[in-house]
């Protein structure tokens, strides 16, 4: 098959890599336009477009696809049977959707769909999904509406974050879609139909994963202990605090439950009624700060200007006292 990739993060890559591997051709890559992402405003070429560089694939980065005559008219010169899509970062218009023989076909990391939108594996992390997944999907113009070809479920487990969790999809988007082009390709072959399933049928609640914002990665402390775990596994490493006017990264914490405050390493904790206070500060284990509920342990961080550290060597460098506040 001849397949057109579009994908820009480096989440992508395992995708393409597989097909690049597999005994399809992939002709064509389109990717992000490149963007200034450092200091000194040069320009940064997307992990997608760095990738097919180096194994001399033809890379399109077009700064609108919507009514952009010229590269429409390069895409159908490709003549390409499928365009395999994944966090390529726009809505294809109907004009591209078109385009290809047999579809365009979209891998998103959740369960549709609950998650359609961004940033789904970000959200399944902070409302605390206890499962997640892949679905591999024709794609129309809506937003991640289309009919799923394949689906498969993954438990999410309580280490997880933003980074383990990514990976696990990441490959099992790479897997599916391998499956998913073989399935197209057979059903061609013997003239036959796949079989494609409505979402609306799969009975579950529809939910938007919307962009993080810059916002939302401010460590809340008057928010519940749980829910500020699952934000900063959610936002690793980004999820922050402010410490003495720095910026502290905020990247493991462990919440402590009422059972654990009742050991005897703990019974010196002192009140912790007002959140975000430094409650007492534990030697090669953590800081133990409050929170609407529990207290929780912060076992990781970045300062500001300074090397990520942990347990002894993060107590050492931020030198705490207990009584200090953490500010959002």
């Amino acid at each position: 098959m001849r397949i057109i990739f579009w994908g820009t993060p480096e989440y992508s890559i395992e995708s393409l890599n597989i097909f690049i591997k597999s005994k399809h051709e992939v002709i064509a890559v389109v990717s992000q336009p490149d963007k200034k992402r450092s200091r000194g405003n040069k320009l940064i070429s997307s992990p997608v477009k760095r990738f097919a560089e180096q194994e001399s694939i033809k890379i399109y980065t077009p700064t609108k696809i919507k009514d952009n005559t010229h590269f429409i008219n390069e895409l159908k010169s490709l003549s390409s049977d499928l365009f395999i899509v994944i966090a390529y970062g726009k809505i294809l218009p109907k004009e591209i959707l078109e385009i290809p023989k047999f579809g365009c076909w979209n891998a998103h990391a959740s369960l549709l769909p609950r998650w359609r939108g961004a940033a789904p594996i970000q959200w399944s992390l902070i409302k605390g999904d206890e499962f997640t997944g892949v679905g591999i999907m024709k794609m129309n113009e809506g937003l991640d509406t289309g009919d799923l070809l394949l689906e498969e479920k993954i438990k999410i487990d309580n280490a997880d974050n933003l980074n383990t969790l990514s990976e696990k999809l990441s490959i099992l988007s790479s897997k599916l879609f391998l499956n998913a082009t073989s399935l197209v390709e057979e059903s061609i072959n013997k003239n036959t139909n796949f079989q494609l399933t409505k979402q609306d049928t799969l009975g579950r609640e529809i939910t938007y994963a919307r962009m993080i914002e810059k916002s939302d990665f401010k460590v809340d402390w008057g928010n519940d202990a749980i829910k500020i775990s699952q934000k900063i596994k959610a936002l690793y490493p980004r999820a922050n605090t402010t410490f003495r006017g720095k910026n502290l990264k905020i990247l493991k914490i462990k919440v402590l439950i009422s059972d654990e405050i009742k050991n005897e390493k703990y019974l010196f904790i002192g009140n912790y009624s007002r959140p975000g206070i430094i409650l007492a500060v534990i030697e090669n284990e953590g800081i133990i700060i409050s929170t609407k509920t529990d207290p929780i342990i912060l076992l990781e961080a970045k300062l500001e200007g300074k090397n990520i550290s942990s347990k002894k060597q993060l107590i050492q460098q931020l030198k705490p006292s207990v009584g200090e506040y953490l500010s959002d």
